[in-house]
C-alpha cells in the first residue's frame, strides 16, 4: 500500500519517542489547586518567552481564544476581528454564545492584516444606543490567508490605533512561532502592543494537545476563572505540560524546514495549469482549483496517498509539520503526475 502522507493539518503532528518520555517522567500535582509543579513551569516560560507578566494552559486554542474575549469584554460589547479570522470562521460562534459579543468583521487584507482605515472608522463612539466596542483581534500567522506572517510593524500599528479608541488588543497567535521564525524575530516582539496573545502547542510544535494565554497577572486570573466556567480545568496536568516543555527546548528551531518544505510543495503545484498555490511564507500551502472540481481533487489525492483539505469553494489546503520530511514532499511531487492524469480536464 502506498504510504499515506498527512497534509490536512500540523493538528495531526503526533509527539516522537523524547517527547513521550518527557511526559512519562513529567511530576504532577492538582492543576486546578496550583499544585502541578510541571504546568506552573510551562506557565512561567511561555510568560517570559511572550513578554507577558503571566499565562494560563489551556486545553485548545479555540478555548484559548474564547477565554481571551471572556475576560476582555463584558455582554453586550463588540468585537472588531477580520473577516479570514479563525475566531469568526472556525469557533462555531463562540464568542456570541458564551462571551454574549457581537462581532464586527473588518475585511482582511490578502497578507492577513488589517486596513488602519477600517479599524479606526468601526471604533464606536460612546452612546446608549450602541455597544461598546472593546476588543481589537488580531492572527498571526493568518490560517486562512495561506499562513502569512503578518510584519511587527503593522501588528504595532493597528493595537497602537485599538488603543488610542480605548480597546483591548487580543492576538490569536496560534502559529506565532512559525510567524516569529518567517519574519525572523520574537513571538514577544510580535505580541509586543497586545494586552493578550494565545498560541497552540499543538500545531507546529508538535505536541498532543494545549494552548497558553499569555497577559498580564490580573488578565490570567480572570482568565483562570474562565477556564473554569468553561470546564477547562485539568488535573494532574503535567503530563501534557511535559510536552510543551520539551517543545518549547527543541521544536522551536526546526520551523524552518517546516516553511521549506511547503515552498518545495507549493512549487510542486505550481508544475500544473490545475493549481495556482500561494507563495508560502510558512508552513501552510492553499492552492486554487483552475481544472477539475475540489471533491475530485481531494478523492484523487486520497488515492495516491495524499491527504488534503477543502478550504473554501475552489481551493485546496496543505500543511507541512515535523512529521512530514522533504522526502515526503518529493514523494507528494512525484505523485502528482498520477494524480493529475486522474481528474485534470
Amino acid at each position: 500500500m502506498t504510504a499515506l502522507i498527512d497534509l490536512r493539518s500540523d493538528t495531526v503532528s503526533k509527539p516522537g519517542a523524547e517527547m513521550r518520555r518527557a511526559m512519562a517522567d513529567a511530576e504532577v500535582g492538582d492543576d486546578v489547586f496550583g499544585d502541578d509543579p510541571t504546568v506552573n513551569r510551562l506557565e512561567a516560560t511561555a510568560a517570559e518567552l511572550l513578554g507577558k507578566e503571566a499565562a494560563v494552559f489551556v486545553p485548545s486554542g479555540t478555548m484559548a481564544n474564547l477565554i481571551s474575549v471572556m475576560t476582555h469584554t463584558r455582554p453586550g460589547d463588540e468585537i472588531l476581528c477580520g473577516d479570514q479570522c479563525h475566531i469568526f470562521n472556525y469557533e462555531v460562534a463562540g464568542a456570541a454564545r458564551f462571551a454574549n459579543v457581537q462581532t464586527h468583521p473588518l475585511r482582511n487584507t490578502v497578507s492577513g492584516g488589517l486596513n488602519p482605515v477600517d479599524v479606526g472608522e468601526a471604533i464606536r463612539e460612546p452612546g446608549s444606543h450602541i455597544p461598546r466596542t472593546a476588543l481589537l483581534c488580531l492572527e498571526n500567522t493568518h490560517n486562512r490567508c495561506g499562513g502569512a506572517a503578518v510584519p511587527v510593524s503593522e501588528i504595532d500599528a493597528l493595537a497602537g490605533i485599538a488603543h488610542n479608541g480605548g480597546l483591548a488588543v487580543h492576538l490569536d497567535g496560534a502559529r506565532v512561532w512559525n510567524a516569529a521564525a518567517a519574519l525572523e524575530t520574537t513571538p514577544a516582539a510580535i505580541a509586543r502592543g497586545c494586552e493578550s496573545v494565545s498560541f497552540c502547542l499543538s500545531k507546529g510544535l508538535g505536541c498532543p494537545v494545549g494552548s497558553l494565554i499569555c497577559g498580564t497577572r490580573d488578565f490570567v486570573d480572570g482568565a483562570r476563572r474562565n477556564r473554569k466556567v468553561l470546564g477547562g480545568g485539568m488535573r494532574q496536568a503535567g503530563i501534557l505540560a511535559a510536552a510543551g516543555l520539551f517543545a518549547l527546548k527543541h521544536n522551536v528551531d526546526r520551523l524552518a524546514e517546516d516553511h521549506a518544505n511547503a515552498v518545495r510543495l507549493a512549487d510542486a503545484l505550481r508544475q500544473y495549469d490545475a493549481f495556482r498555490p500561494n507563495h508560502p511564507e510558512t508552513n501552510i500551502v492553499v492552492a486554487d482549483i483552475l481544472r477539475g472540481d475540489q471533491a475530485q481533487w481531494l478523492g484523487a489525492l486520497r488515492e495516491a496517498g495524499i491527504l488534503a483539505v477543502g478550504f473554501g469553494p475552489g481551493r485546496i489546503r496543505m500543511v507541512t509539520h515535523i512529521n512530514v520530511t522533504a522526502d515526503d514532499i518529493g514523494a507528494v511531487a512525484g505523485r502528482l503526475d498520477q494524480v493529475i492524469g486522474t481528474v485534470a480536464v
